[in-house]
């Protein structure tokens, strides 16, 4: 307002400066006459230059209660009032930038060789029946000592209002395909001492077997020697079992998963 002000009565004194002008030309007025118009004008351009610094400082200081965010984001809950006291180290809120998720999860060092940069993985959440798809970007330069595992990052592949930061997840990698693979229930193995046994059934007796085991789900787990194709796994009932024992087969699954 002041500066407006200031304008206006610039225009005025600046046209009274130009009429004294004329004047002396002609002899109307006196030299001195001319001279205190002009000092008017060059007064008012003094006090402007000073009121426009003023308000580049008053308009520099009003940035700096401006806050930006450094990426777009979902913001949480505020940690304060209007009217309170805050200083550069107060936390405001958070942000999470939620149209570019990561995803970072361990496998054991045995697949490490197996997970390359690009490869596709599918996971869930808790909470949604959807599937989600993120894509292999880095790799951990190391085995971890403590878990014998390498860590590996994954981007989040699209956006979804389901996928909140923080959230655990389930990851399905598929590291080869082998149809003649034979899984049996993560149940059915008995483990003893560094041995894993399971029961056949044979000529209505369990029959303990030591196998070997490769890889596995969350359900299942892949036999690789001590079980032939055809073989009847019991899968219930183990902690009544000792080998040779007589059993009874009331439920027949022919379909292994």
């Amino acid at each position: 307002m002041q500066l407006k002000n200031s304008e206006v009565q610039l225009q005025i004194e600046q046209k009274a400066e130009d009429r004294s002008a004329k004047l002396l030309k002609i002899q109307g007025i006196s030299q001195q006459d001319y001279d205190m118009s002009l000092l008017q004008v060059n007064n008012i351009m003094a006090d402007m230059g000073i009121i426009r610094a003023q308000m580049g400082e008053i308009r520099a200081n009003m940035t700096k209660l401006n806050i930006y965010a450094p990426y777009s984001g979902k913001l949480g809950l505020k940690n304060i009032s209007p009217g309170s006291f805050v200083t550069p180290a107060t936390i405001i809120t958070t942000i999470s930038q939620v149209n570019l998720m990561k995803l970072q999860f361990n496998v054991p060092e045995k697949y490490a060789a197996m997970i390359i940069k690009g490869q596709n993985i599918d996971f869930t959440i808790d909470g949604s029946e959807k599937k989600f798809t993120a894509s292999v970007i880095a790799a951990e330069d190391a085995i971890e000592e403590n878990t014998r595992s390498l860590a590996i990052r994954a981007l989040v592949k699209g956006s979804d209002r389901e996928l909140i930061p923080g959230a655990f997840a389930r990851i399905k990698i598929v590291l080869g395909k082998n149809e003649e693979a034979l899984m049996v229930p993560n149940s059915s193995i008995v483990p003893q001492g560094r041995k894993k046994l399971i029961y056949l059934f044979k000529s209505n007796k369990a029959v303990s077997t030591e196998i070997t085991t490769g890889v596995r789900d969350s359900t299942n787990i892949q036999v690789l020697t001590g079980l032939n194709k055809g073989d009847t796994v019991i899968t219930t009932g183990l902690l009544f079992l000792k080998p040779n024992s007589d059993v009874k087969i009331t439920k027949i699954n022919p379909q292994t998963p």
